[in-house]
């Protein structure tokens, strides 16, 4: 009786402490997934100062702050935090804007019509775009540049792929970067027929054109993050892991915050170059309220899709071609020596088998056992099943983006083989290995919807009219929720400030009218988000928006 007194006392003063600190807001009347440790639900909570100060029942929030600034019913929505991407190209999404978008077209024609439509309209130095995909088209075979080369013949054009892993350039382009048919670079191909360039450059070989793009301003760079920065709003993204930026590109990111032109709080992974290094290895990390520097991107293979997933054995619809490596074996292991020594993490894309082999036989010589560093591959997808353990003894954290396998999953067995494909895209096999593991979209190449990531991974669909793909390596609702907030964070070490709904913690969160632990697949998928909120702040309103 004495202890039930004393708890009632201590609550008693709470409520006429809490009386005399005004709340800049409470939201109540919700269904709101905490994310805490028992995956709880709330009605209500408080916000001050841009952090959660309470979180409880509506009659509890309200007898503790009857005095807040504001008050809003959520109308029996569902709150979630924030979502989190754990790995996209913010800079680069943001920095491609202005291109050719193309994204969806079914034939090379149809690809090459966007560019002359885009080309009348836009007198600019450099024709640039993104998003074709051979695979997409009835004659599933890379293109050649002799309509580019026709309509341009001395204005240059960049065509990255979908994966950013290939490009088609036509021969103003390539003659400006010096590429011939002698040309060679390690870990890239340049692809040559009947002993003319065909334009398609692969992996490493696009550095060379890239090299020479125009470069942009810092206020177009702004301008550009702003905009993208809504796109994210809009689809209930509120902050992410931005993947491989260089020196350049993270000043102009400083520049926008300083400016007050940015409120989407990032973690970031510096490219692997000697620029990087030699700037930032040495140094503390940085970090502010809105960006921190969490590691360096390497990479060790190139994408499926374009064949440049490293594979131990040949890919089964191209003999003699097992992919490309993009560093030595030797480099690999370098750089995490280096690594070892720093408070960095080191994050490899790796997908093919042979490239995942070598990332986690790289870090294990240097992480020695299980550990708290974190190191990430990227992708993870194709993993040999007597590798998979690598992942759990070393405390390796595979970050993956489930989209990959819904994407893919129409070609994927072609490039695999059957076989091989029970090595691929298993998601909650590798999640098993340290019990956490985060998500992301990997936008551009995938949709910037976070709802899709969640589709993708719970339900494992591509068409509707077609048999789920893989369904044991499926997540569970609650994983997938997780694997969007509170791992996410952690893939950042940014659990203590974000990703779940607790007291203490930033104030991002999203309202949406679909309970995704309950919905349908086609509503999960079709989900869209009401408002976004950061820290405390409504930064988006559903009016318009270019995603579902």
């Amino acid at each position: 009786m004495k202890l039930k007194f004393l708890i009632a006392v201590i609550f008693t003063l709470s409520i006429v402490a809490c009386k005399n600190n005004k709340a800049d807001l409470i939201l109540y009347n919700a269904k709101v997934y905490t994310l805490d440790d028992s995956f709880s639900t709330a009605t209500a909570f408080a916000i001050k100062d841009g952090r959660f100060i309470a979180v409880g029942s509506d009659s509890g929030i309200m007898a503790m702050y009857p005095n807040a600034t504001e008050k809003l019913d959520a109308q029996q929505q569902i709150i979630y935090p924030g979502f989190i991407d754990a790995h996209a190209h913010f800079s680069g999404y943001a920095l491609d804007l202005k291109s050719v978008k193309l994204f969806f077209t079914k034939s090379e024609i149809e690809m090459l019509q966007l560019v002359k439509t885009y080309a009348a309209k836009n007198n600019a130095p450099w024709i640039i775009g993104r998003g074709w995909d051979q695979n997409e088209w009835a004659v599933k075979e890379f293109p050649a540049n002799d309509s580019l080369n026709k309509w341009f013949p001395n204005t240059p054009v960049y065509l990255q792929r979908i994966d950013g892993h290939a490009a088609l350039c036509n021969n103003k382009a390539l003659e400006l970067a010096g590429i011939n048919v002698s040309t060679k670079i390690n870990g890239g191909e340049i692809v040559v027929k009947n002993g003319k360039l065909t334009g398609v450059l692969i992996d490493n070989a696009c550095a060379a054109i890239e090299k020479i793009l125009p470069k942009k301003t810092e206020s177009q760079a702004i301008q550009l993050f702003h905009q993208a920065q809504a796109d994210c709003f809009a689809v209930g993204v509120t902050s992410a892991v931005d993947c491989g930026i260089s020196k350049e590109t993270l000043k102009w990111l400083q520049a926008a915050y300083k400016s007050g032109q940015l409120q989407f709080s990032q973690a970031i992974m510096l490219n692997d170059d000697s620029a990087n290094y030699a700037a930032f290895l040495h140094a503390k990390p940085y970090t502010d309220d809105w960006m921190k520097i969490i590691g360096f991107k390497v990479y060790a293979d190139g994408a499926l899709g374009s064949r440049g997933a490293y594979l131990i054995e040949d890919y089964h619809d191209a003999l003699h071609t097992k992919g490309l490596l993009l560093k030595s074996e030797d480099s690999i292991k370098a750089i995490a020596k280096l690594l070892i020594n720093s408070p960095y993490q080191m994050c490899t894309h790796a997908i093919g088998d042979a490239g995942n082999r070598i990332v986690l036989n790289a870090y294990a010589d240097v992480l020695k056992n299980k550990n708290d560093r974190r190191w990430r591959i990227e992708h993870a997808q194709v993993v040999n099943k007597n590798d998979i353990h690598l992942f759990g003894d070393f405390s390796i954290i595979p970050s993956v983006q489930p989209t990959h396998a819904t994407s893919d999953m129409p070609w994927a067995a072609n490039r695999l083989g059957i076989e091989r494909m029970k090595d691929a895209y298993t998601y909650q096999q590798l999640l098993q290995q340290n019990k956490w593991m985060p998500l992301g979209t990997d936008f551009p190449v995938e949709y910037i919807n976070p709802f899709y990531t969640f589709y993708s991974a719970v339900f494992r669909i591509y068409d509707t009219t077609k048999p789920a793909f893989q369904t044991a390596d499926a997540l569970t609702r609650e994983q997938a929720l997780r694997g969007m907030t509170t791992w996410a964070a952690k893939g950042s070490f940014e659990e203590n400030t974000k990703g779940k709904i607790a007291v203490g913690m930033r104030a991002d969160f999203i309202i949406s009218k679909t309970d995704l632990m309950t919905a349908d697949a086609q509503s999960c998928k079709n989900a869209q988000v009401e408002k976004t909120f950061v820290k405390g702040k409504c930064v988006w309103l559903r009016k318009t928006s270019r995603y579902p």
